[in-house]
C-alpha cells in the first residue's frame, strides 16, 4: 500500500509552508510555551505543554485539507518557526470547551466563515517572516484552494499582527469584538479584518 501526502506545500525565498506532522510537536511546544506568543492567540493555552503540542499536531495531520489547512512555517536555514492555519470556525481547537460556553466567544453568525490565524516563536519576530508566510499562503488560498474571502482578527493590543495583516492585503471592517484568549483567561478586544481575492 502506498500513501500519498495531499497536503499543500508552498515555498518563498526564505520559507517553506508545509503540512504539520507529529514530528513537529517538540519544537511547537518549545516555541509556543511563551505567554508573549500564545497570549496573542485565541485558542492556545498557557503554559503550552508537550501534550498540547501532541494533540495539536495529531489533529492537524487528520484534518481534511478541503475544509481547513494548517501549515508549519519553516525557515530554509533555521527550521520550524511557527504555524499558520485557515479554518472555518465550526469547532473549538484541541479539545477546548464549546465556543458558546466561553465568555467573549465567537457569535453564531461567524460560524462557517473562513478565518486565518498564525503565530511565530518570539526569536522570529520583527523580520518580515509572518508577512512573507501569510502573503504566500493567501496566493495559495486564491489560486489553489479557490477561496475568495478570508477573515482575520488581531487583539487590539497586538499592533504588529495588525501590520502583518494590512501588508498582506487585509482591510479593517470597523468592527471591534471581544474574543476569548485562553492563555490570558479573558476576552480581549479584537479588531476584525477581511481579505478579498
Amino acid at each position: 500500500m502506498c500513501a500519498v501526502d495531499v497536503r499543500p506545500c508552498i515555498g518563498t525565498d526564505r520559507l517553506i509552508l508545509r503540512g504539520v506532522t507529529r514530528a513537529d510537536a517538540a519544537v511547537v511546544a518549545e516555541l509556543a510555551n511563551d505567554l508573549g506568543v500564545v497570549g496573542n492567540t485565541s485558542r492556545m493555552p498557557y503554559p503550552y505543554r508537550p501534550a498540547d503540542a501532541e494533540a495539536f499536531t495529531a489533529a492537524a495531520e487528520r484534518a481534511d485539507p478541503r475544509h481547513e489547512a494548517t501549515f508549519a512555517i519553516e525557515h530554509r536555514q533555521f527550521g520550524l518557526m511557527g504555524v499558520l492555519a485557515f479554518d472555518r470556525n465550526e469547532a473549538p481547537a484541541m479539545g477546548a470547551p464549546m465556543a458558546d460556553s466561553l465568555p467573549g466567544s465567537r457569535s453564531h453568525s461567524e460560524r462557517g466563515r473562513s478565518e486565518v490565524g498564525y503565530w511565530l516563536g518570539r526569536s522570529f519576530w520583527n523580520r518580515g517572516y509572518a508577512t512573507e508566510a501569510l502573503t504566500a499562503a493567501l496566493r495559495w488560498v486564491k489560486f489553489d484552494w479557490r477561496r475568495h474571502v478570508m477573515w482575520a482578527g488581531h487583539f487590539a493590543d497586538n499592533k504588529a499582527s495588525g501590520q502583518v495583516l494590512v501588508k498582506a492585503g487585509f482591510l479593517y471592517t470597523g468592527d471591534i469584538e471581544p474574543r476569548m484568549s485562553v492563555a490570558r483567561a479573558e476576552p480581549v478586544a479584537t479588531r476584525m479584518m477581511v481579505w478579498l481575492a
